[in-house]
Formats: structure tokens, C-alpha cells, sequence
């Protein structure tokens, strides 16, 4: 897709103002640049990034909730999705506390750059969370291109208490592997069809209960 349409598209759906369409040029070419060494994204989806990425993530701002205060991004890489909500939450006003949780340091010096590039309402975690000693603290989690659903539904009763609601993007083999995590858990759920991509969908976790 062409570049400039895939700005108009992005802007037709996204409607925000030309403040945040600066921001993401910005993000846009830092990306690229960094992504010659740190491996952020598939180079296949450098062309598509305002689809591919920016939009994708930026669909997650409308299952925010007025009473949310705080999200995570468990494994932000590149930081989709969170940064690209904290731009979201910032243009619409909604002040939201946004953790990004990145295990790779060069990757977490990149996010913290851009972070300060952005003036966003954003905090960096360099921490591994399948570690142990990890804990998990928020309202609202979400997870993009991260770990299989069981591992997430693993770590979050493992290792947070008192969550709202967790958001995982799911491709192709969603349906499968939300059918083989329900043989083991009672999951209470919405799903949501991608607007990116028709065999991708956003499954919002409202609880979460071993069998």
C-alpha cells in the first residue's frame, strides 16, 4: 500500500489531530532507522507500518473504559501497542499511566528514546516477566505478538492480582488456541474481529478462573 494512503486511511479511522499524525512520521522514520540493528519488526512490514502496526494498535483505544487508569504492554518490543495507545490516550486527553515491559535492553533504550522524542505519559520497564520474581500491578494488560495464550493466562494468575481486563491479539490460529485454553480455564470474554486484518481479532479477558 502506498504510503500516503495508508496515512489517509489510518486518519480516516483513527481521526486525530495533526499533532499526533507528526508524532507517528516520527516514530515512523525512527523505527526504520533502528530497525537495521535492533530487529524491532519483520522487515517484510517496513512498507505497511501505518497499517500493519500504527493502526492495529491504535484500535485498542476503544476498549479503554473512563474509569481505566493504568495500562501495561507485556512485551512491548517495537511499542506496539502501547505506545502507539499512549499517543491515542494523550490526543483524545484521556490521562492514562502507560508501562511498556521490554526484557531487551537495546530495545528498552529505543522505547525510552522515543518516549522522550514523543512527550508521552510513558514508562519503560526493562525486566524479563517470565522471571520468578516478577509481579504484575495495573488495571488494563495487553499483549501483541508476545507469548501463545496459554503462557499468558499462565502469567497473569501467577502473577497479578485485582486486573480488570487483559487484551491479547490473536491471528490466524486465535480459534484454536482459545479453544485449547478453555479446556483448562474458565475464561469470561469478549472477541472482537480486527479491523486490520480478517482473520485477526481482539480478545478482551474479563475474568480468569482455573479449572
Amino acid at each position: 500500500m502506498d504510503s500516503n494512503l495508508q496515512v489517509a486511511t489510518f486518519c480516516r479511522y483513527a481521526q486525530v489531530s495533526r499533532e499526533t499524525i507528526n508524532s507517528l512520521k516520527l516514530y515512523e522514520k525512527s523505527l526504520i532507522e533502528a530497525n537495521k540493528d535492533l530487529n524491532l519488526v519483520g522487515n517484510s512490514t517496513l512498507s505497511n507500518i501505518w497499517h500493519r502496526h500504527f493502526l492495529d494498535s491504535f484500535q485498542v483505544i476503544d476498549f479503554i473504559e473512563k474509569n481505566d487508569k493504568s495500562i501495561i504492554d507485556i512485551g512491548s518490543g517495537a511499542g506496539f501497542p502501547g505506545l502507539i495507545i499512549a499517543l491515542a490516550a494523550k490526543d483524545r486527553k484521556i490521562p492514562l499511566k502507560i508501562k511498556l515491559i521490554e526484557k531487551s535492553k537495546k530495545k528498552s533504550k529505543f522505547l525510552k528514546g522515543l518516549i522522550e522524542k514523543l512527550k508521552l505519559n510513558t514508562e519503560i520497564l526493562n525486566e524479563d516477566v517470565m522471571k520468578k520474581r516478577f509481579e504484575f500491578k495495573g488495571d488494563v494488560f495487553v499483549a501483541r505478538a508476545f507469548k501463545p495464550l496459554a503462557i499468558i493466562f499462565e502469567l497473569m494468575h501467577n502473577k497479578s492480582n485485582n486486573w480488570k481486563k487483559i487484551l491479547v491479539f490473536q491471528g490466524k490460529n486465535g480459534k484454536r488456541e482459545l479453544l485449547q485454553a478453555s479446556k483448562s480455564w474458565d475464561i469470561k470474554y469478549k472477541q472482537r474481529k480486527s479491523v486490520t486484518s480478517n482473520d485477526s481479532t481482539i480478545i478482551e479477558i474479563m475474568s480468569l478462573k482455573k479449572k
